[in-house]
């Protein structure tokens, strides 16, 4: 569940680095720059990009729509064709079945199998629609914390790339006890230093 569901689960991130000045403008640039492209009339196997929060095909974000108060609410859109790997070795089986018989041998090289599953793969990917995926992001710019929708180590992966690569900023996730030593004051760190940390991860 999302940013604007009634429940969700998130995670969060500290942001790491120096923020530019003009900050909004730079913002603005940045996002459209790595707004998501549509895959939908080519054959490209992925695409990665922002999307507005209320709609998953506006990458315009019209009237600045990313912007609301000192937050920043984007969604991270990812569309991939993927070919079930049983779907793509029964073709090629089939393949390698035909080409055997016409050619009347009892069995193909490595390089020729190599090829027909390049060749296999590349058809069905073509025939394949892009499967969406979206995650919503809410960066909170007075504290620099960015809350993410999703748990999966995989999308976090992909979600510090785009960042880094749109803002030139890093993600840090916030365990507990990073997260407990960015909201205490400098008094009250030294206690926290003194606690194993183990207990709080």
């Amino acid at each position: 569940m999302g940013l604007l569901s009634n429940s969700g689960t998130f995670v969060r991130f500290a942001v790491e680095g120096e923020m530019p000045e003009n900050f909004w403008e730079f913002a603005a640039e940045r996002i459209a720059a790595n707004a998501f492209k549509d895959i939908d009339d080519n054959y490209e196997e992925y695409s990665i990009g922002w999307v507005s929060v209320m709609n998953m095909f506006d990458s315009q974000f019209a009237y600045a729509s990313h912007a609301v108060g000192d937050y920043i609410v984007l969604s991270m859109r990812i569309d991939e064709r993927k070919v079930p790997s049983a779907v793509l070795k029964k073709f090629c089986m089939k393949e390698e079945e035909r080409v055997r018989k016409e050619k009347q041998v009892p069995k193909l090289s490595r390089g020729h199998r190599l090829e027909i599953k390049e060749s296999i793969k590349l058809m069905l990917t073509k025939k394949a629609a892009p499967m969406p995926a979206v995650y919503d992001l809410c960066w909170n710019l007075a504290n620099n914390t960015v809350l993410f929708f999703s748990t999966s180590a995989k999308v976090h992966m992909a979600l510090e790339d785009l960042f880094k690569e749109t803002f030139g900023l890093h993600l840090v996730l916030q365990v507990p006890y990073l997260a407990a030593a960015h909201l205490l004051n400098p008094a009250q760190e030294a206690e926290l230093a003194a606690m194993n940390s183990s207990i709080l991860l």
